[in-house]
């Protein structure tokens, strides 16, 4: 039994005595009562063994799979990355369990690494402002954060949205928003645009709003990168599985609106489905789903949107297409100034590098029914064209194209729990912009976990809630 109690020997002993000794020429002397009880300090230690979260990481290294996590992330993108970055950022290494659960280890579907990757801050809602600002910051100082080898190409060249007279009070409505907040743009009527671009033909166009800081584009895939790097370096584990059901314990002891005689199915388990086939389960305090546009799927497992009472309401969320093209200007290009520019078509183009190679896409409503070749040519060329006379002789050199996540309801993200589950949470439906909101979404959904609200940036309004009040939060501003 006297083990039990020598560590705190130890350390009354060592902090109530001083014993001095004089160390010889040759060496330093250890006191012979302080060396016995640091020996048996140790032996005591060993005796204990490791940690629980030294066991679990050699569980990890030796291939193990764990069997429970504090909370579990489904989706291992820029959101599920930033969320899970940010749990173990404020919890530090020993802190709360963080696993990540995601399909596609090469994220080649992602709609992250399908992002053309711009930065801006021109919308209707003050809360994509705030979270496109914070993206900003977040970006300009990552190496800070992450260190000198965290390069995500943050490029603040500018963003320059153009409108045809039918959307010309819209680009001013919105910059009086953005002003107040922070957000520094400027508009252009269709004689400063052609001072300004004199590459540009603007004889369509109305008006010009010009992002003028803290606004461009990026690399999508290298901040994937980083924020999945910055999670995993502090203790997050990643999973490459699928998860294929929920599993519900019954409660008849549960008094809140909405139930049904006081029943209450709660989530505590999730069935996952490893490359193998085989199929393992993992118990969990928290969930969160934030899987783009596998979020509908996995919510109908846990019974949202065909479940009763508030789980018959469904998540909003449809996938649209997205196409991307890359293409050389044979001709002079426009200059090394220009900003990443958005057409009222809502085509666009950035440069991608220096020379005279572009990015440019759009994400058509609706899929069409030819290839992608077919759709630059027949839709995307001649729009590209009438805008920038020297892109008359452009060469596609490569395309890609994908999906996103978009919110039919409202065109607006959804981040926070589910109304009807303690431990349940979202973070989709941020359509094409979410990229550049992971940061933010990322450090509000962790602060809603360990601190229970909102703490900088105030997403109540993005909440399930609106959905089942029929209160939708239009965003005007999507580009």
């Amino acid at each position: 039994m006297f083990t039990r109690h020598i560590p705190r020997l130890c350390s009354n002993f060592l902090s109530n005595r001083s014993v001095h000794t004089t160390p010889t020429k040759c060496e330093k002397f250890e006191n012979p009562i302080l060396r016995t009880l640091r020996i048996l300090k140790e032996d005591f230690t060993r005796l204990k063994g490791p940690s629980e979260h030294e066991k679990e990481k050699e569980r990890a290294l030796m291939g193990l799979f764990p069997r429970h996590a504090d909370v579990l992330i489904v989706g291992g993108g820029a959101i599920g990355s930033s969320i899970a970055y940010w749990l173990k950022e404020k919890t530090s290494r020993e802190g709360i369990r963080v696993i990540v659960v995601e399909k596609d280890m090469t994220f080649a579907k992602c709609s992250t690494v399908l992002s053309p990757g711009g930065l801006h801050q021109q919308y209707s809602l003050p809360e994509n402002i705030q979270m496109s600002l914070y993206g900003a910051e977040f970006l300009r100082t990552i190496k800070q954060r992450f260190g000198p080898a965290a390069d995500v190409r943050y490029t603040p060249q500018g963003y320059l949205v153009l409108a045809n007279e039918e959307g010309a009070q819209k680009l001013i409505d919105n910059s009086v928003i953005e002003k107040e907040l922070g957000a520094l743009n400027q508009l252009l009527t269709k004689d400063q645009l052609k001072q300004k671009f004199p590459w540009m033909n603007v004889s369509d166009v109305e008006l010009g709003r010009l992002g003028l800081e803290r606004q461009g584009w990026f690399d999508p895939w290298a901040v994937l990168s980083v924020l999945r790097y910055g999670a995993s370096n502090l203790g997050a584990q990643y999973i490459q599985a699928e998860v294929v059901d929920f599993m519900f314990t019954e409660r008849h002891d549960y008094i809140g609106e909405g139930m049904e005689d006081n029943s209450y199915e709660a989530l505590h388990e999730a069935v996952i489905k490893m490359p193998d086939g085989e199929h393992r389960s993992i118990e969990f305090a928290y969930c969160i789903i934030a899987a783009g546009v596998e979020t509908v799927e996995l919510a109908q497992l846990a019974k949202i949107g065909v479940g009763s009472g508030m789980l018959s309401v469904p998540l909003p969320i449809k996938t649209r297409n997205r196409y991307v093209y890359k293409f050389d200007c044979l001709e002079t290009p426009p200059g090394i100034n220009t900003p990443m520019t958005v057409d009222y078509s809502g085509i666009y183009f950035r440069r991608n590098g220096l020379g005279g190679s572009f990015i440019g896409g759009v994400a058509p409503s609706e899929k069409p029914e030819i290839s992608n070749d077919e759709f630059f040519h027949q839709q995307i060329y001649p729009i590209l064209e009438n805008r920038v006379p020297a892109f008359k002789s452009i060469k596609m050199t490569n395309s890609w194209s994908g999906f996103y996540e978009n919110n039919y309801f409202d065109d607006s993200g959804i981040v926070g729990p589910h109304p009807y589950y303690h431990n349940l949470y979202l973070a989709t439906g941020f359509s094409s912009y979410g990229i550049q909101q992971a940061p933010a979404i990322g450090r509000a959904v962790a602060e809603l976990i360990l601190d229970g609200d909102f703490k900088t940036i105030d997403l109540t309004r993005f909440g399930f809630d609106r959905f089942i009040v029929d209160k939708p939060m239009y965003e005007t501003g999507v580009l």
